[in-house]
């Protein structure tokens, strides 16, 4: 696997980079996915479990500073050092995102014998998929793997635009994770009810010590967030201009007019989104070039797009293809 050098002068403005390229198991899903909501303490616990049943699933930015380390760039955003990699395909960047997943899966499994992840939909899904093959699908202690969902759509889990019906399909369904550790939304309920939900079923993982409190923010601590990227710069579902990027109280919130369908959602906000211990963006193709330039070049507008909002209290990794960076 190679990775491209990402050099950047951090003394004038980021025009074009030159880049050097060197040459288990859920059972089957059912169509229908019952929800099912285990009970704590004669409390019910809102954020649905998924189990089985005989066998089957029942379911800021600053001015840009680069500096050239080996294959990689460096770039200071906020409270947040960032790595820039660039991968000659997105064949490469899969491989790279599996080690970067399962070195963090180690190392978090040995010192709190737990590996909280966050997901969202989309590509993401996909540059997962090296995970699920040797030697990751052997050697992840995948029994101590906790998955969450940065932002999910209200929807049944079986409606194509799922993001629990992505996972599962691209991901989920093919590692021996207990299905008592994947925490999806109770489609049952209103957009409101089900962000509702999901936070109270993230208080109760923090008080149960499955879940990291951030020192710092007081928010949850996610152990590492994968997160895609939008085309218009959106992460989660929290879109550019709209008022949920400003939200600073809530753990998980909800959005009834998504610019992007369908409109109703729930999703992470900033402050959990930036407690994480680690994040990785993952973005692909040529598509997403024009807001990569803007998000890591030295662009001076004072209206960030939700990616350049992305500043954790740990690392911050971009995962980018050669597509992805052609504008750099």
């Amino acid at each position: 696997m190679a990775e491209g050098a990402l050099n950047l002068a951090s003394s004038r403005p980021a025009r074009s980079a030159n880049l050097r390229i060197s040459p288990t198991r859920f059972s089957p899903l059912r169509r229908t996915l019952p929800l099912t909501s285990p009970s704590v303490a004669g409390k019910s616990l809102f954020c649905s479990h998924l189990h089985r049943r005989n066998s089957v699933l029942s379911t800021n930015s600053s001015r840009s500073q680069f500096r050239t380390k080996s294959s990689m760039a460096e770039k200071v955003t906020g409270k947040s050092k960032a790595e820039v990699k660039v991968y000659d395909s997105e064949e490469e960047l899969a491989v790279a995102l599996a080690k970067y997943t399962a070195d963090l899966s180690e190392k978090f499994c040995k010192e709190r014998d737990a590996f909280t992840v966050v997901v969202s939909g989309g590509s993401l899904i996909k540059s997962l998929r090296k995970l699920v093959e040797p030697p990751y699908i052997d050697s992840i202690d995948w029994s101590k793997w906790h998955v969450f969902w940065v932002d999910e759509r209200v929807v049944p889990k079986d409606h194509p635009d799922s993001n629990y019906l992505l996972a599962y399909d691209g991901f989920l369904s093919k590692i021996p994770i207990p299905a008592g550790h994947v925490y999806a939304i109770n489609d049952a309920l209103s957009a409101e009810g089900a962000a509702d939900d999901y936070e109270t079923c993230l208080r109760h993982l923090v008080k149960s010590k499955i879940l990291d409190i951030s020192k710092e923010s007081g928010f949850p601590k996610f152990d590492v967030m994968l997160l895609g990227m939008g085309p218009d710069g959106h992460v989660a579902s929290l879109f550019p201009g709209h008022p949920l990027v400003h939200e600073k109280e809530k753990w998980v919130t909800f959005i009834k007019d998504s610019p992007k369908p369908p409109p109703n959602r729930i999703t992470f906000t900033f402050p959990v989104i930036n407690s994480s211990a680690n994040i990785a963006l993952a973005i692909v193709g040529a598509g997403k070039a024009d807001v990569v330039h803007k998000s890591l070049g030295d662009d001076k507008s004072s209206d960030l797009l939700p990616v350049q909002m992305v500043s954790p209290e740990g690392e911050l990794v971009w995962f980018l293809d050669k597509d992805a960076a052609s504008k750099l």
